[in-house]
């Protein structure tokens, strides 16, 4: 065999290393949001854990589409997510919200990077019984780009103009602890829709992705902690309208049953009444 021959790259070796790569390249990202913290860089270090979480979802999506998802691919990107949706949002927040109430407020941050933990540990435990379309619990990645993208939102005139005045630290330690029990919680949430030119859906996944593009080019200070506090919202929402329409439908099964129960009773009664007669 010639030398040029043992010399070539397996493709398949390449393949397997890319998504490793982007899942290391959102951990420099996430440390390095934590650097930007420490100095007071708190836009900059806010949009680098949104970018953290971009490069974290095609890592996943570029593992499906080669067909190398490994088991040490997903251990390696759940410590990856720990650090970079759960420690580095924590600090941020920490920082702009909680070390100024004082006292105990720093909590919060702790009991969000727990629930963090928690969840990606779940997930890998019961990631195969994942509905396709659907997450059990927020997932972290959303949980952590939410909390990341509040500093860039009160940059925002809109925020300065007609929302400055309402008690933010309050409200922020709500939105901390809504986050951290959505990622814990059983609340199913929708996952992106997947890309494709085939297909209806492929192309309605092209566009939304398009659009997202878009605003993050163009509006991203004032639209991405909105885009996911409807994000949270709407899985809570959702739960709450697909659990009273069960019990809705239990409760006419119920009493069907029980309409079925007294009519098969009075029949009985009558049939033993002819019978005595």
């Amino acid at each position: 065999m010639s030398p040029s021959l043992r010399l070539r790259p397996n493709p398949r070796r390449v393949t397997v290393v890319v998504p490793s790569l982007f899942t290391l390249a959102n951990l420099f990202f996430g440390i390095w949001s934590m650097v930007l913290s420490a100095h007071g860089e708190f836009y900059q270090a806010s949009w680098w854990i949104v970018i953290a979480g971009i490069l974290d979802m095609l890592d996943g999506r570029i593992a499906r589409m080669s067909n190398t998802g490994s088991e040490f691919g997903a251990e390696l990107d759940s410590l990856v997510d720990l650090v970079s949706f759960g420690v580095a949002p924590a600090m941020l927040i920490s920082q702009l919200v909680f070390f100024e109430l004082g006292g105990f407020a720093w909590l919060f941050g702790y009991g969000f990077i727990v629930c963090v933990t928690l969840r990606l540990a779940r997930y890998n435990l019961h990631q195969d019984d994942e509905k396709p379309a659907m997450f059990t619990g927020l997932p972290s990645t959303a949980g952590g780009m939410t909390l990341a993208a509040y500093y860039p939102f009160t940059q925002t005139a809109y925020y300065q103009t007609q929302l400055s005045h309402l008690p933010w630290s309050q409200i922020m330690i709500l939105i901390t602890i809504a986050l951290s029990l959505a990622m814990v919680s059983n609340i199913s949430y929708a996952k992106a829709p997947r890309i494709g030119v085939k297909t209806v859906k492929g192309l309605l996944g092209l566009a939304t992705h398009l659009v997202l593009i878009g605003f993050l080019i163009w509006s991203r200070d004032i639209f991405f902690f909105p885009l996911g506090l409807a994000y949270l919202s709407y899985g809570i929402v959702r739960t709450a309208v697909v659990s009273f329409g069960e019990r809705s439908e239990e409760g006419e099964l119920d009493q069907d049953d029980n309409a079925s129960t007294d009519q098969d009773d009075g029949e009985s009664t009558n049939n033993i009444k002819r019978i005595t007669n």
